[in-house]
């Protein structure tokens, strides 16, 4: 009945030794596997009552209430809701042209690639070799008595080998992990780059047609003080005004006249800005001129759903595959530090002619298998492990910036479009105020009924007014293009992007 008795523990030694097998057979891979962070738990983006769904509106064009739509999906090509062909054209050849473009597809295509290389560790590596030899020997090395003092003989040889680095702890699986991973951030920083074209795009024709209204205002006010002049001088002329209103119109004119060269500046730059977007000499620029009444303004506007927004932004993607190799590479460094199992087998012939080589008894083999510890390496394997556990902290800690920078993103811009129809609202009411108080203090100091000093304010004032109605109008255009950026662009709703792999999102809103 000794059979039957309860046998004795095992002894830990009897157990590793277990484990060891069981990880060799079923090839665990050491490391911690990668999850994706969570998405914030936040009902809004900013505390509540804070922001309106609707914004003000003014009865000018693009001066329309904007409205804010809850889970509303983001189109793949938002640009269009502004209705501009023209805008529309200029991106289309950007999208073809711009050589940033071009070279983030180029990384993605290299970062696809290197996946796609390591991916060859899985698999035994093979090679064939044939060598032909002839080779001088002395006798006398061999010790043979009456051995030639020197002969001549020829070695010819063909073997194929092959070689196989067992993947017992995952390190060569961790490695492609990581490398794909790249890949995905080279995905998601190819469509940071489509996205931030766009935008930039936008608000370059946004900023030129603002700068192009400007230029026009000032125009006008300068032919106004032009007119003024004129007037003054027929009522000095007179005896109705003195040579000092003269003067001062004068200058007022002249300070007018010296804001166009800067503004003419500013609009030829920004006119290069674009040329360089599509990927054009500044010479070779041919896009439209651009104005703000051909761009409309789009009234429903989306908002994401806070758990939306890390799937959406390109820069919270990016950071979250980071992150992804940086957790694969803890696994790398976590192999190095076990032991490398090799095969290795070679099989061949060996024969002094060529027509023997082929024959049986010519016929060589080898099989090997090998495996190799790390005893010592005055700690760096230790150190590196420890280093790769130190970057993945970090990455998971600019994961969280980015997050957090993306919300505010989405919270300052919501603001900026609420005060912006506002301020629009109240900046057309101070310049048709300013305009009709010119006019009718024109028209008294031209009946002797004001001061000169009177139509100098009102001069002044009307300059203001009317290039702050200018700048308003503008901002509100680029704050709606900076909301669709801060809301990821809807990229997962295009199907233009070169080397688009990536579906996470599609259909998911």
């Amino acid at each position: 009945m000794d059979h039957l008795k309860t046998p004795p523990p095992r002894r830990p030694k009897v157990r590793c030794l277990a484990a060891l097998t069981t990880c060799l057979l079923v090839g665990c891979a050491v490391g911690p596997d990668f999850k994706p962070p969570a998405a914030p738990k936040t009902a809004g983006f900013a505390p509540s009552g804070q922001l309106q769904p609707t914004t003000a509106a003014t009865a000018i064009p693009g001066g329309e209430s904007q409205r804010f739509v809850d889970g509303l999906d983001i189109p793949g090509q938002w640009w269009t809701l502004f209705k501009s062909t023209q805008l529309n054209a200029l991106i289309d050849r950007a999208l073809a042209n711009s050589p940033t473009l071009q070279a983030a597809q180029a990384a993605l295509r290299q970062a696809n690639e290197l996946a796609a290389a390591q991916r060859g560790a899985y698999y035994p590596s093979v090679s064939g070799a044939v060598g032909a030899q002839r080779q001088k020997a002395s006798g006398a090395a061999l010790g043979i008595p009456g051995f030639p003092a020197s002969y001549f003989y020829n070695l010819d040889s063909a073997s194929v080998n092959v070689s196989y680095t067992l993947d017992a702890f995952g390190g060569t699986r961790r490695q492609v992990e990581a490398l794909q991973a790249q890949a995905e951030y080279q995905q998601f920083s190819l469509e940071a780059s489509y996205l931030t074209l766009t935008a930039n795009i936008v608000t370059a024709v946004v900023s030129e047609a603002s700068l192009r209204a400007q230029v026009a205002a000032t125009e006008e006010i300068a032919r106004s003080q032009q007119t003024q002049l004129e007037i003054i001088q027929r009522r000095v002329t007179a005896g109705g005004a003195s040579r000092a209103d003269v003067l001062q119109q004068q200058a007022t004119l002249q300070g007018t006249l010296a804001t166009l060269p800067p503004l003419r500046s500013q609009l030829a730059q920004q006119r290069n800005q674009l040329a360089a977007y599509i990927g054009s000499l500044p010479a070779d620029y041919t896009g439209a001129e651009f104005n703000l009444d051909s761009l409309s303004m789009p009234q429903s506007l989306p908002v994401t759903l806070p758990s939306k927004l890390v799937e959406q932004r390109p820069d919270v993607r990016e950071y979250s595959a980071l992150l992804h190799a940086a957790t694969a590479q803890v696994g790398v460094a976590t192999a190095n530090l076990l032991p490398q199992i090799t095969l290795t087998a070679s099989y061949g012939a060996e024969a002094g002619s060529f027509s023997n080589l082929f024959s049986p008894a010519s016929n060589v083999w080898s099989l090997i298998g090998s495996l190799t510890q790390p005893i010592f390496k005055g700690g760096q394997l230790v150190h590196q492990r420890r280093a790769a556990v130190a970057a993945a902290q970090e990455a998971a800690a600019n994961y969280q910036a980015t997050v957090i920078t993306a919300f505010q993103n989405v919270a300052d811009t919501l603001y900026a479009l609420q005060a912006d129809a506002d301020t629009l609202a109240a900046e057309t009411t101070a310049e048709r105020a300013a305009a009709d108080s010119l006019t009718l203090v024109q028209a008294q100091y031209k009946s002797g009924a004001a001061s000169y000093v009177q139509v100098l304010s009102s001069e002044q004032t009307y300059q203001t007014a009317a290039v702050g109605l200018i700048k308003a109008r503008a901002q509100r255009f680029a704050d709606t293009a900076a909301l669709f950026q801060a809301l990821g662009g809807g990229w997962w709703n295009r199907s233009d992007v070169a080397g688009n792999s990536t579906d996470c999102c599609k259909g998911s809103l």
